[in-house]
């Protein structure tokens, strides 16, 4: 199949694309000491500027919300800062550069907090599995302390404060993570969210941070500048939700009301990957559910192809395709769909953490060229 409607220029809110090629969000854990972007990572950047839209990794919006080892930040002036060093280089490279913002919830650990106080979440519920902690050891999570309901307009307002921090260091818009197991998603899913205040039990309810947090910083930035990440039947993090599509209707449908930028789904194939034996999460395709509730643009995310992404949009169920692992092995890979070119390899082992290898060393096709 043709994929020559991957580079028809596209408008996403006051963004305006060259092709419909996206970076999206990609952990790479290689930010300097108390979160600050560095050089390498400006390097890292630039190298991908062809993207249509270049998203960065997660970027917590508070200490309470880092979550793994080098983290980048976006709530100190020394984070803004270095954050500003990375928008230039995209910015002098011709490219379009959108900050997502996150806070960690219950996926977090105490050594991440100065006072050594527990991570926080909806419900007082231990996750599976094992988090890193700031020296990067690996240990059973802890069980997080519960938020009070007089504490979340602070989370709320942390959220805005990150948003016109990213503004303030040059990022074109700002993407809200409410998926992935984060604490977004951890308010948004009844398996961790066994809440009896208004921010639980009911669809409504359960949804209302999220919804906060989304009219708040559209206020401060403007929704035009404004998208969300969502994952339905996702379960990273051990997360579940009894009733997921109407649940993720009534989500939807109340985001397509804010008139934001775009709306970004991750498909089960991706945030599920190994490890959901339910059938009907296998199965689930959001862009084919959600699509049609959502007015605006919608990114969509998870095991694309060139072929596949061209095929998506050509259906009319998505207007952008992010590619992940393909961004991180070929900082060129507009070039390469375009001229189908081969790809490099991608390097598990040297994805997270680290130096220069496996972050801005992977080859480009003119390099390539002239070492023939």
């Amino acid at each position: 199949m043709s994929v020559d409607i991957l580079f028809t220029p596209i408008v996403l809110g006051a963004l305006k694309l060259p092709n419909r090629i996206v970076m999206p969000a990609l952990t790479r854990m290689r930010a300097g000491p108390g979160g600050v972007p560095t050089a390498l990572n400006a390097e890292y950047y630039a190298q991908r500027a062809s993207a249509g839209l270049n998203i960065t990794e997660a970027t917590a919006i508070s200490v309470q919300g880092h979550g793994y080892p080098n983290m980048p930040g976006i709530h100190s002036a020394a984070q803004v800062a270095g954050w500003h060093a990375v928008t230039d280089a995209v910015h002098e490279c011709g490219g379009r550069i959108v900050q997502q913002i996150v806070h960690h919830g219950r996926w977090s650990h105490s050594s991440y907090n100065p006072d050594g106080s527990l991570p926080v979440a909806p419900s007082a519920i231990t996750p599976p599995g094992h988090a890193y902690t700031a020296q990067s050891a690996q240990v059973p999570y802890e069980t997080p302390r519960a938020l009070e309901t007089s504490e979340l307009p602070f989370i709320v307002a942390t959220f805005r404060q990150a948003a016109r921090n990213a503004i303030e260091a040059g990022f074109d818009a700002v993407e809200v993570h409410g998926a992935n197991g984060f604490l977004l998603d951890q308010f948004l899913q009844d398996g961790s969210n066994h809440r009896t205040d208004e921010y639980g039990g009911s669809i409504e309810n359960r949804s209302r941070l999220l919804l906060e947090v989304m009219d708040g910083i559209s206020n401060d930035i403007g929704s035009d500048r404004l998208a969300v990440r969502l994952s339905p039947h996702g379960n990273l993090g051990g997360l579940s939700d009894s009733a997921t599509i109407p649940h993720f209707n009534y989500v939807i449908t109340e985001l397509s009301k804010r008139r934001l930028a775009y709306l970004h789904l991750i498909e089960p194939r991706a945030s599920s990957a190994g490890i959901a034996d339910d059938a009907s999460v296998d199965s689930a395709d959001n862009a084919s559910l959600f699509r049609g509730l959502f007015a605006g643009p919608v990114v969509t995310a998870g095991g694309y192809t060139a072929p596949t992404g061209a095929q998506t949009i050509s259906s009319g169920l998505a207007d952008a395709v992010a590619f992940g692992r393909m961004f991180i092995a070929n900082p060129d890979l507009v070039e390469r769909i375009r001229k189908s070119a081969p790809l490099n390899v991608f390097d598990r082992a040297t994805s997270y953490g680290g130096g220069a290898r496996g972050y801005t060393d992977y080859p480009r096709l003119m390099e390539l060229a002239d070492a023939e």
